[in-house]
């Protein structure tokens, strides 16, 4: 054989081998699930230590799965984690991404990388079931009764079923793909900030509301419950806050039932425990705790009913399915539905202080499971996790590559997420998602920077963490930050201020995809 032939049948040799390789390795690439709970704290599971509240389902999953006990959200409010998620970027970056409200235009624009087009193009069929809340459109508003665009579909979805913004926001509709599901075009609907027509509100009628609100929430009444904004027309098509968790489960369902011959990336966005609290009557007094404490057993059923469905389709064992949160708990968020009054000895955040709305740990520090039977094992894991790195994660664990410049501020941390690692990142950034102040954790230190704003915002009795001098806690041992020790220790509170400032200074775009070991 001369040294051509030679040659030949040995890159042919290597071809047949490394393209076994790399079909057996796309063979094995999981499905993914994401099923990302709303205003659910880090106490708020039987697996994380709530006793009075069952959630069976999901305490199953961390059994047999990775349960992470410093896994974080990046915002103590929903629009800016859900960006974060999402596209891997830090949303208090640029300005304007604070709380989408009712018209508020899409934040992520078209073409900017997300997990759903990342895996897309990877060959996953992608969708997203719930709660957007991450604006629609362009300005000055969405075209409610028409096309309904940029929205999922623009940023790497194949197919949507959602939930514009909020359940207790306008408009109570249900969109899919572009335009709202069961639109009379006889009754077209519109969003307003101010009440066009003189209808009837919360506070006209609020002695006809079936859950009384204690602030803000008193403009549009839909279901006989007082919602933020003006909605006028589609009165056929509004939705039924009691029925929204089958609703939303039914489509996930049938979505899982559908994709059957390629890998599938499925966003199941909750709304559970988000106010107005309206769990279907099969389990309301499922718990001591009122329509909060049940939302939670409803958000439980749910996550059993998507595993119900992988293991019926013999796609649980290799399905990545990632349990977590957009932020810590909130008891009144403006209704009243006892929240408070029915809490009894639960704690919602567990041992940490604060929750929504705060740069303390219960704000961001949140339930993160992950239950993949053909690769992960059974455990749990302390390493620093923040949700802005699942992108990269994914991508690696998909087998896949990030665009160049994009998801700048996501760790690949796919050996962390696997348990196949017990190292996470070096520090997490926590925002309250109200203002610009941010906080930073480095092992057991945590630093959160001064801010002028309230201690407790009015109504809600939600505490922020702002104050106007430095705050320094060692978690170690004052998990629930009680004792400011930053007097104390001021070379500490130096080296974090210092860190904090080059994490806010630097530019994403010139940092590689994955970023590097300082998480930046």
């Amino acid at each position: 054989m001369n040294l051509h032939c030679k040659a030949a049948g040995i890159a042919l040799a290597l071809l047949i081998w490394f393209g076994g390789g790399v079909n057996q390795m796309a063979a094995q690439r999981p499905n993914v699930v994401v099923i990302y709970a709303d205003d659910i704290g880090y106490g708020d599971f039987g697996c994380y230590g709530a006793k009075t509240i069952s959630t069976p389902r999901i305490d199953e999953l961390a059994a047999n799965g990775l349960r992470f006990t410093s896994g974080y959200a990046t915002s103590a409010t929903c629009t800016p984690s859900r960006f974060s998620i999402l596209t891997g970027d830090y949303s208090w970056r640029k300005p304007g991404r604070g709380i989408a409200p009712p018209n508020g235009a899409a934040l992520i624009q078209p073409g900017v990388p997300t997990i759903a087009s990342v895996l897309r193009d990877a060959g996953y069929r992608t969708a997203m079931i719930g709660k957007w809340h991450l604006g629609l459109g362009v300005p000055p508003k969405p075209d409610w009764s028409g096309e309904i665009k940029p929205g999922p579909l623009e940023v790497g979805f194949d197919e949507c079923f959602i939930m514009p913004t909020t359940n207790d926001r306008v408009p109570c509709v249900y969109v899919r793909d572009h335009r709202i599901v069961g639109l009379d075009p006889t009754d077209p609907v519109d969003v307003f900030d101010t009440n066009p027509d003189g209808q009837a509100t919360g506070v006209t009628d609020r002695d006809r509301l079936r859950v009384d609100w204690s602030h803000e929430h008193n403009d549009s009444v839909v279901n006989g419950i007082g919602r933020i904004g003006f909605m006028v027309g589609g009165n056929a098509c509004r939705w039924t806050d009691e029925e929204m968790a089958d609703t939303f489960v039914g489509e996930a369902r049938k979505f899982l039932k559908q994709n059957h011959e390629r890998p599938f990336f499925l966003f199941y966005s909750a709304h559970q425990a988000h106010v107005p609290r309206a769990p279907h009557p099969r389990f309301v007094g499922s718990t001591p705790h009122g329509p909060r404490g049940d939302a939670i057993a409803e958000f439980d059923w749910c996550v059993g009913q998507i595993v119900e469905e992988l293991r019926a389709n013999g796609q649980l064992d290799n399905t990545l399915i990632l349990i977590s949160s957009d932020n810590g708990p909130v008891l009144d968020d403006g209704y009243q539905d006892q929240a408070v009054e029915l809490l009894g000895e639960h704690r919602p955040a567990g041992p940490y202080r604060g929750g929504k709305y705060s740069r303390f740990e219960g704000g961001t520090r949140v339930p993160w499971i992950v239950h993949w039977p053909a690769r992960i094992k059974p455990g749990a894991s302390d390493a620093l996790i923040s949700q802005v790195d699942v992108l990269a994660s994914l991508a690696t664990i998909a087998g896949t590559n990030i665009p160049k410049g994009a998801a700048s501020d996501s760790l690949d941390l796919s050996a962390t997420l696997t348990g196949e690692s017990t190292q996470g990142r070096e520090f997490v950034v926590e925002h309250s998602g109200m203002a610009s102040a941010l906080a930073i954790r480095q092992g057991d230190w945590k630093y959160i920077e001064p801010s002028p704003g309230p201690a407790v915002l009015g109504g809600k009795s939600a505490e922020t963490a702002n104050h106007r001098q430095d705050q320094l806690y060692n978690l170690a041992d004052d998990a629930g930050e009680r004792r400011n020790v930053a007097r104390s220790h001021p070379a500490k509170v130096a080296e974090l201020k210092s860190l904090l400032a080059s994490v806010r200074a630097s530019d994403p775009q010139l940092t590689s995809s994955g970023g590097d070991a300082t998480g930046e």
